[in-house]
This record gives structure tokens, sequence and C-alpha cells, in this order.
């Protein structure tokens, strides 16, 4: 496939599965004499190359094996991690795979140290590399990592295999373990891991960092980094923007507290709000600890409106309020949840929790954030079935969305009792999202639209 009657290969192959006719041209291909298995071999990479096209913007010109691109680093979160190295002299990039990360270090400049067991897919993530930077000074060598000295390296990024036999191993478990890659910093000060979304935050070392990447509402990765790499903050959630120039936006702070330790969570009876959202809003901290070094904060009682709000203490000092549902409702990045930055994102939009156990923020004024979904609330009330549907049913909709969390109950089943048919929806009608919550550990519904004005679908994220 690196040879000149390779790419011609996949390029016929490519036309052909664009045309439909893979059948025919594979046909006329092993007729002309090319041997079967690399016509095989062409078609393979035509087809994966067509499905790496959302992750790489030159993977026409790249390499992939099923597994490698499966386990493999989308560019965008590639290039955003490895800025981190900026500076280093030399990075060695461990378990180097398809290349993912080794082309986004190679890109930033570095002379790199490429380790791979697998001698096919490191001859590819050499390829892949100088796709993107046909100048770069790789070190490839097919070891065991764990047998590589790395006397002359300045920093190590190391992306351990997280499946075994074609599956998934259990969070936290990978190959080499985590305790290992932990355990680099004893030869490298600067190391970075990259791991599932799902670790067990409590596995990483004090004095590490933790990112969360999410790309759209799809939670990617986390990415350890050792103290020497670490930026500041102790979590941080980074969201794929996408566009051209590969834009990320980035949340960092202290973890929120355990809600058990807030002491006390029932807000105050609201006053009642217009558009059948009841309550209004609660006190909210003055001062926001900036990072978790704030000025110890404390509630306002509720400016006298009767929706006064419980309050936790984060580190720092940065409060987290909780009150009544208001106007408009956030609904976070699963990256900003998984980092547990969901009171951070709150004291930045000057938003609060409408439930200490729950993720969802809510606030009177709409605040446009990369971080979080925002709705605007329609109804607010205690969860009933029944009540719903009367509400629902002569509101015209044109799609419906249902999202639980923190209740029990089969999604499917509470839309059919919602709205029975799929005739019942309206063409052009508006896009409601229906909440089941908790709200005071009481079960709450929340009917709300998009503020982006986007079709909803029938959904069961929880």
């Amino acid at each position: 496939m690196l040879t000149p009657d390779g790419a011609r290969l996949i390029a016929r192959a490519a036309e052909a599965l664009a045309a439909g006719d893979e059948l025919g041209v594979g046909a006329r291909l092993r007729a002309a004499g090319a041997p079967p298995e690399l016509v095989a071999a062409a078609f393979t990479q035509a087809e994966l190359r067509h499905r790496a096209m959302a992750a790489f913007g030159r993977a026409g010109e790249m390499l992939f094996t099923r597994a490698g691109l499966e386990q493999s680093t989308a560019e965008a979160a590639a290039r955003h991690r490895a800025a981190r190295f900026a500076g280093f002299g030399r990075v060695a990039d461990l378990c180097t795979g398809i290349g993912g990360d080794l082309l986004a270090l190679a890109a930033a400049g570095p002379g790199l140290l490429a380790i791979d067991r697998d001698p096919a897919h490191l001859r590819i993530a050499v390829h892949n590399a100088r796709v993107y930077a046909p100048e770069a000074r790789i070190d490839a060598r097919c070891a065991d990592v764990r047998d590589v000295d790395l006397a002359e390296v300045d920093a190590v990024f190391v992306d351990p295999a997280r499946r075994a036999d074609g599956r998934r191993l259990a969070a936290g478990a990978c190959e080499p373990p985590l305790a290992w890659c932990f355990a680099l910093t004893e030869r490298v000060a600067a190391v970075a891991v990259k791991a599932a979304p799902g670790l067990p935050t409590e596995l990483v070392p004090p004095g590490w960092e933790i990112e969360f990447v999410a790309e759209g509402r799809d939670l990617k990765e986390a990415a350890l980094f050792s103290p020497a790499l670490a930026a500041g903050a102790p979590r941080r959630a980074t969201v794929l923007l996408g566009g051209a120039e590969d834009a990320v936006a980035t949340l960092a702070g202290y973890p929120d507290p355990d809600p058990a330790s807030r002491g006390g969570a029932a807000a105050g009876p609201g006053a009642g709000g217009g558009r059948g959202v009841q309550g209004r809003r609660p006190g909210r901290a003055r001062g926001r600890g900036d990072g978790g070094r704030g000025d110890g904060g404390r509630g306002d009682g509720g400016s006298g409106d009767g929706g006064g709000a419980a309050e936790a203490q984060a580190p720092g000092g940065s409060a987290r309020p909780v009150g009544e549902p208001a106007a408009y409702l956030y609904d976070p990045s699963p990256a900003v949840t998984r980092a547990g930055l969901v009171g951070e994102l709150g004291r930045r939009l000057d938003a609060w929790q409408i439930d200490p156990w729950i993720a969802f923020l809510t606030s009177d004024r709409p605040v446009e954030t990369p971080f979080a979904r925002l709705l605007r609330v329609e109804a607010s009330l205690p969860f009933d079935v029944r009540r719903l549907a009367a509400l629902l049913r002569p509101m015209g909709i044109g799609a419906l969305e249902l999202r639980r969390r923190g209740l029990a109950g089969d999604v499917d089943t509470l839309r059919r009792r919602l709205l029975p048919a799929r005739r019942d929806l309206v063409p052009g009608g508006p896009a409601i999202t229906v909440i089941m919550t908790r709200h005071r550990d009481r079960p709450w519904a929340l009917v709300c639209v998009a503020q982006d004005g986007g079709p909803g679908e029938v959904t069961d994220p929880a």
C-alpha cells in the first residue's frame, strides 16, 4: 500500500466505493493481474479512509487498520494535547498505534521517538506523521515500551491499549497498566497518559491533572498530565468545537465537593414565575473564586424574593447554590460533568443547580456557552405522566426529545404515554425537550425548547 501501485489500487477502490461498483471494479482489477490480496487490502484502505474523514483532515493520504482507527486519537484532540509539549526537545510517543498523536507531535516540531511492538502499526504511524510533517525527525523502534531506554527523552506521551482480543477492557485497566505509566515520572518528569473517559479518578496520583475531552455531546477520552505538564488546575473539561482552526474551549478549576457535604440542600419556597416556571432566583455567591482561590463568597439571602438557596463550599471558598428552576436550563457537556466542574460552570454562568445530586444548571437569563446545551424552560412541575401528557398534546409538537437524569423509567414507554403515536407530531411544530429529573429530592419535569431551535429526537442519555 506504500508503493505507487498500491496507491493507484486504493484510488480505484475509492472510486468504486463512491460509485457503488465494488464487485465489478474488484473483478476487473483481479482480471488485469492485480493480486487478490492487494485488491482486498486496497478496498479496506479506501473504506477506512472514508470512515476516518471525520477525524483526520488528510485521511485520503493516510493508512489505517480497523483496530488502529478505532483506538486512534482524532486530529483535533491530538493537536490540542500536543501543545502541552511545546518547548520540549525530544518527545517519546509510546504505544504509537497508527500515529494519531504522533502526527500532531511531529507537526509541532520536536524530535520524536516512536515505540510500538506492532511493526505494521509502526510503519503506518511514520507514514501518517509524514503526511502532516514531511521533514519530521522520527526515530521509530519496534519494541515493547517497557524495554525502551528513555535516558535521552525530555517528555513522554503514552497511549496504553484499552482493548484485548477485540474487547474493551474494564475502566482503569490497560496494557501497560496505569501504575507503570504513572511510574514513568521516575525516569522522565513530563508525562502525559491517554485514558478512557470512564477512568476512576481516584486511580490518578495526587498532583496530576485530569482533562476530559468531548466532541459535541460525545465524551471521547481523558488525558492525565504529570505535575511537570500540569497547567495549574487539577481538572479540565475541553470541548472540541471543530472548524478549520480546530477550535477548542476549555474550562479549568477544582472538582465539585461531594453533595453529601452540603449540610442541607433544600432551598426555600419559590415565588412562582411566568410561563409556568416556578420560583425565582436564589441567593448567589459573592465572588467567583477563580480557580479555587476565591474570597470565601457567601449567599445574599435571595434578595428578599423568598427563593433562598443552600450553598456548598468548594476548595478555595467558592459556593455552589441550589435553588428553584428558573427561565433557562443548562445541560452541561459530558466533559464538564465528568470533570466535576458543574459548580465552576455555574459560577461562570451566574447559574445554580436545581438539585445537589443532578448536573443541570438554571438561571434567569440566557448565556451562550460551549460547555452546555441551553434550553428555555416553558413549564416546571412535579413529575406526573398524566399532567405532562395533558400539557404537551395541545402544543402542536414537531419533535419530542426525552432526557432522563436521576429518575428510573423506560424512555420509550414514557414517550408512548406522552405522545402515543408519531402521527401526533405536527410538521413544522416546535421541538420540545422534556427533562425528567429531580428537584429537592422530588421527581420533577421541565418542558423546554432548545435556544438554537434545532430538531429534537427521542433519546435516553442516562
